[in-house]
Formats: structure tokens, C-alpha cells, sequence
């Protein structure tokens, strides 16, 4: 990944308190984008460093591949010197630095009008879990904007989570659109910025943003559970000859007419139109009819293999997709199949797999990011920012300061 200057944000140096999801892939991000982020953690590691997944010599795979590429710095953060040593950190000099990321709660040290008045300029994203600074996570936020309601099969029953922590990755990515900003700003004003970011918030500006809650509102009822159908369009999944399943999606009139070509269902449609008043070219159309369509669609792809519904599909140029496991994706990254993904050696020798920058510049994608270890950057940290001598690290990590 590279400008003709170099990565984009290199020459940006970042701080990172921040645990768990949403505040760690904001410094990934931008570290990808090549930022010189460090990453500060207690001695001994956080309540998310040992987090599942992990290998199986106890090394966490969620941990290394969220905070590879930053720099580690392991500090005692309930001593005076650590504290110094971290508000020392977060309010270096120089134009390119004085940014931080947290979701620290309760450390009046880390407060921002007290590290402002060490550095008036300071950039400073805090992510919450509520505006109020109540904790949260995306399970307990996502239940609460009414998703798992809506989740699952017609039958029922108990809510449905998401197992994908959707809301803190959009925060995160939204952490980063806050630094860069606020560095937009910083630039043109020479101020800086305290921006909050609740993970509550993003869930409800996400749902709100879809037009969720306008429909809860005029309707007054909760939107029905429907399975796989795709609500309000037509899209499901199918059952092939061999047992694979393919989700199939016609959002648009061209991808009908797509679908009805290569299953050679026309004739069918054009008497289901007549004989329930119908235009299947209308989206509101294909949903109320939604079970009809599947049920006279299903016996085509019941008679055909996965490979061969796969290459009648993409000759018809159908929108859909395979049914696979994790599993499946790791074989296709062995064969090179996924120029995103790369693999990650953890420091314990345990084999990783992760993800470069989903973003490609100039078509590449860039470097994932060396794994990190915990605190194995403290000294040339505290050298290079603070100008510690080697005897004045050698003290500290002697009495347990830094680690």
C-alpha cells in the first residue's frame, strides 16, 4: 500500500489505551494506513489479552491480530511514574503527535481537560459504552435496538444474537474517521478535539439510518421474523442436488429478469402476475409473493449440483452467493484465493491468520502488521518519545513500572 510519498499516514504517531473491539481496530486501522501507533497496556496484559480465540498454547488470536502492526508498551498505570510515563506519552511534542484513542473509565489522570492543559492541541477519542459513560458492549446494545426481535426463523420464540460484534466494528472505523477529522481541523485551526463515541449511539444512528425505527413507528408493531428472506425484496436460500445451499437475491428488476432467465421460470411468473394482480419487477411485489417464487424456483436448483448451479448463475449474471464454513475460507486462503487475508506467525510460533487493509491503494492492499508482544516495545519507546537514557529503563522496569 503505497502514495508516491509513502503510506498515507505515515509520520503520524498515535496513542491507544483501549481494550476489547471498537477502540483497537481504530489503531489498526490507521496503522495499516501507516501510522506509528503505540499501544499501552498494563503490565502483564489487559482483561482482553489472553481473550478467546486462542491457540493452543494459550496465545490469543483476537489480541494479536487486532493490535498487529502498533507498537507495545506494558506500564503500571496505578503508579505515579507510570502515569507520568503515559501522560508524558499521550502529550509528546511535535506537529505530527499529541493524539489519543481510550475507552478508559474512572482514571481522572486520563481525563481530557487534564492531559489538554498538558497539551492544548490534543486530539482525544474516547469510545463509551452510553453518552452517560455506563458500560456497554455491542451484545447488550444490539439487544436493545431491537435486532435479535427480529432475528431467526418465522416460528420464533426466543431472541436471536448476532454472533458478529457489527456495532463495535463500525465504531472502530468510526474512530478513525474521528482522528483523521480531527486532524483536518487541527491543521486548518491549530485547536484540538475531544470527540465521544457510544457504542448505544452507533447502534441506534445505525438502525435509524435504515429506516427501522421510521417503520416501528408509523406501523406501531414489531417487523416479522422471516428467516433467510430478505425483507422487503426477494432473496433466500437454496437447497443444491449434493446438500450445498446458495443464497440467491434479486434486489433489482435486472436481477429478476436475470433469475427467471436462467431457471426458465418466465412463463410461470408472467401467469403468477395475472393470477395475483402482480409486477414482479417491483421489489414490494417479489417480497409479498416471496414464498410462491422460492417454492417454484426450488426444484431447479434441487436438480443441479453446487458447480453447476455456480456456473449458471454467473453466466446469467444472478446475484448469490455459497453457504460455507470457516473452514472453506481458510482452504481458499491456502490457494491464494483471498489477496486480503495473510497469514500471522504469533510470537509463541502459533500460525495466525488475519487480514491486511481492506482498503486498496493503487490496488495493493499493503502489509497486515507483525504481530505484536506484549510490552516488547517499552524501552525504545520510552527512549525514542521520552528520551529515557537506558539506565533511567532499566530503573523503571526494575521496580515494576514498565514491564
Amino acid at each position: 500500500m503505497t502514495t508516491p510519498h509513502g503510506r498515507p499516514l505515515e509520520g503520524l504517531h498515535v496513542v491507544e489505551c483501549a481494550s476489547f473491539v471498537a477502540g483497537p481496530t481504530g489503531g489498526m486501522t490507521l496503522a495499516q494506513l501507516g501510522a506509528d501507533v503505540i499501544r499501552i497496556d498494563p503490565v502483564g496484559g489487559g482483561s482482553d489479552h489472553l481473550r478467546w480465540p486462542v491457540a493452543a498454547d494459550g496465545e490469543s488470536f483476537y489480541w494479536a491480530s487486532l493490535n498487529k502492526g502498533k507498537r507495545s508498551v506494558a506500564v503500571d498505570m496505578r503508579s505515579d511514574e507510570g502515569k507520568e510515563l503515559v501522560t508524558a506519552l499521550i502529550t509528546a511534542p511535535g506537529p505530527d503527535r499529541g493524539v489519543l484513542i481510550d475507552n478508559v473509565v474512572g482514571r481522572r489522570w486520563m481525563a481530557h481537560d487534564t492531559l489538554a492543559a498538558r497539551r492544548a492541541d490534543l486530539i482525544h477519542v474516547r469510545v463509551q459504552g452510553y453518552p452517560d459513560g455506563r458500560p456497554a458492549v455491542d451484545y447488550t446494545v444490539n439487544a436493545e435496538v431491537g435486532l435479535p426481535g427480529i432475528t431467526g426463523t418465522e416460528e420464533g420464540g426466543a431472541p436471536v444474537n448476532h454472533v458478529l460484534p457489527a456495532w463495535d466494528l463500525v465504531t472502530g472505523l468510526s474512530v478513525s474517521t474521528a482522528v483523521l477529522a480531527a486532524l483536518r481541523d487541527r491543521d486548518r485551526s491549530g485547536g484540538g478535539a475531544f470527540v465521544e463515541i457510544a457504542l448505544s449511539d452507533i447502534a441506534l444512528a445505525g438502525v435509524a439510518n435504515l429506516g427501522w425505527l421510521s417503520e416501528a413507528a408509523e406501523r406501531g408493531v414489531e417487523r416479522p421474523r422471516h428467516g433467510n428472506h430478505v425483507y422487503g425484496s426477494f432473496g433466500v436460500d437454496f437447497a443444491c442436488r449434493d446438500g450445498h445451499r446458495v443464497m440467491v437475491v434479486a434486489l433489482t428488476e435486472g436481477q429478476w429478469a436475470a433469475l427467471c432467465s436462467v431457471t426458465g421460470t418466465g412463463k410461470v411468473f408472467e401467469a403468477l402476475e395475472a393470477a395475483m394482480d402482480a409486477d414482479l419487477t417491483r421489489e414490494a411485489d417479489r417480497y409479498r409473493l416471496r414464498e410462491t417464487i422460492a417454492a417454484i424456483l426450488r426444484p431447479w436448483f434441487a436438480a443441479r449440483d453446487r458447480a453447476q448451479v455456480s456456473t449458471e448463475l454467473d453466466g446469467a449474471r444472478v446475484l448469490w452467493g455459497c453457504y460455507q464454513g470457516m473452514t472453506d475460507v481458510v482452504a481458499a486462503h491456502r490457494d491464494g484465493a483471498h489477496p486480503v487475508l495473510a497469514d500471522l506467525t504469533l510470537p509463541g510460533s502459533a500460525a495466525a491468520i488475519t487480514a491486511r487493509s481492506p482498503l486498496r491503494w493503487n490496488g495493493e492492499h499493503g502489509d497486515a502488521g507483525a504481530a505484536p508482544s506484549l510490552g516488547r516495545d517499552t524501552g525504545a519507546v520510552l527512549a525514542e518519545v521520552l528520551g529515557l537514557s537506558d539506565a533511567e529503563i532499566g530503573r523503571l522496569a526494575g521496580a515494576g513500572v514498565v514491564g
